[in-house]
This record gives structure tokens, C-alpha cells and sequence, in this order.
């Protein structure tokens, strides 16, 4: 998921990758960012990790110095997105699992990418490495995500957050919300991407991590 984007950040940053795909419930991915993040973290989360971010820093306000949310929003699932699950979820137990399906690639990516293999290789790639069974837990432990967007206000740290005009997952209304909220909060919403925004346009998601951090 950070193959493109990380090269591209320079040498000033230490990176711990958090292994979520080792929890089984929202509980156990929390003491798993507890368990690979520095004391004081900067934590860049993507999808339901920004998600599961946002969480980490309302219990541990302490433990978090800044956040980069990509890609999610805090209101959690859209009601379409619980529909796509609840359908996919009984056929991802009954049959044998080959990856991504073209239509929920074209459900995470943007138009323009749909022909690019070397996207869609690394997201095969990943999809086929994790398996079926990570997948139906991340699925089921996120399908009933609280509404935290009136929570926001109690973060305090500084964050960034970036969305792309083109998500089919997360509306980017929820994400100008979600600043009117934080009372520390920068807003990049990019067009020419989808949901996959670390793989579909991690130049300017350089960018703006860098402006960032450059700024906090």
C-alpha cells in the first residue's frame, strides 16, 4: 500500500508499519498501532486504518502528535458501502478466494486507472497475501463503526486530511465536515483518483505530507 509513496518522502522519516491484518476485532487492532507505534507517533492512516486512527487518538490523545487521515471518513461506512459488504461477505464463506473482483476495482479506483496494471497488480498482490480470512475480519469488525464526527472536536493535535473528488467510498462533504470540526485541521481533496489514494496519486500525497509536516 506505501511502495509509491514512501520513496517519495525523503530520508527524514522513520517508518513503522502497523500490521492490522494480525487483529481480529477493533479492540486488538488498537493494542496493535499501541504495540507498532512510537510513544509520541505521527500516524498516517489510510481507509479503515484512519479510521481505526482517529479512535487511537480520542483514547490515547497523548500517544498521538499528529494524524494524516487518507481516504476515510468519520462518519464510517456509507449505507451503499454496507450493502456491497453484506452482499459480498456470504460469497467470500461459500467460495474459494482469487482476489479482487474487476467490479470492486472499479468501485476503489478512478476511471483513468482502471487500465493499469501495475496498480492493479500490487492490489491483486495484496489481496491474494492477506486471504480470505483477513479480509472477512476487517469486513466484520468495521461493518458498525461509530459516528465520530461530533467527537473530533476533542483531538488536538494537528491533522491532515486528504480525500480525492473521484472516492466512490468516502464523500468528500464528509471530509469538509470533518475540518469544521477538528480544531486543528488541514483539507487536500485531489481529482484524478479514487479510494486508493497512496497508489493512485502518491505524489501529491507526498506533497501534502510533507507541507504538512513541514507546517505542524
Amino acid at each position: 500500500m506505501w511502495s509509491r509513496l514512501t520513496p517519495l518522502l525523503g530520508g527524514g522519516f522513520e517508518f513503522n508499519y502497523v500490521p492490522l491484518h494480525q487483529a481480529q476485532t477493533r479492540q486488538q487492532m488498537h493494542e496493535v498501532i499501541a504495540a507498532h507505534s512510537a510513544p509520541s507517533a505521527h500516524l498516517v492512516a489510510f481507509s479503515l486504518g484512519a479510521y481505526l486512527a482517529i479512535e487511537y487518538a480520542l483514547l490515547h490523545p497523548e500517544r498521538v502528535q499528529s494524524l494524516v487521515l487518507i481516504a476515510n471518513s468519520a462518519r464510517g461506512l456509507s449505507e451503499n458501502e454496507k450493502q456491497t459488504r453484506r452482499r459480498i461477505i456470504p460469497m467470500l464463506k461459500s467460495s474459494a478466494y482469487t482476489g479482487m473482483t474487476r467490479m470492486r476495482l472499479r468501485e476503489l479506483l478512478h476511471e483513468s486507472h482502471l487500465g493499469d496494471q501495475s496498480i492493479i497488480d500490487i492490489i491483486q498482490q495484496m489481496a491474494l497475501d492477506l486471504g480470505k480470512d483477513v479480509l472477512l475480519a476487517q469486513f466484520t469488525a468495521s461493518m458498525e463503526r461509530p459516528d465520530l464526527m461530533e467527537r473530533l472536536a476533542e483531538i488536538k493535535c494537528p491533522v491532515l486530511i486528504v480525500g480525492a473528488a473521484g472516492d466512490q467510498l468516502v464523500d468528500p462533504a464528509d471530509l469538509r465536515e470533518m475540518q469544521r470540526h477538528l480544531p486543528d485541521a488541514r483539507l487536500t481533496i485531489h481529482d484524478g483518483t479514487g479510494h486508493m489514494i497512496p497508489l493512485e496519486a502518491p505524489q501529491p500525497l507526498a506533497a501534502d505530507i510533507l507541507a504538512f509536516q513541514r507546517a505542524a
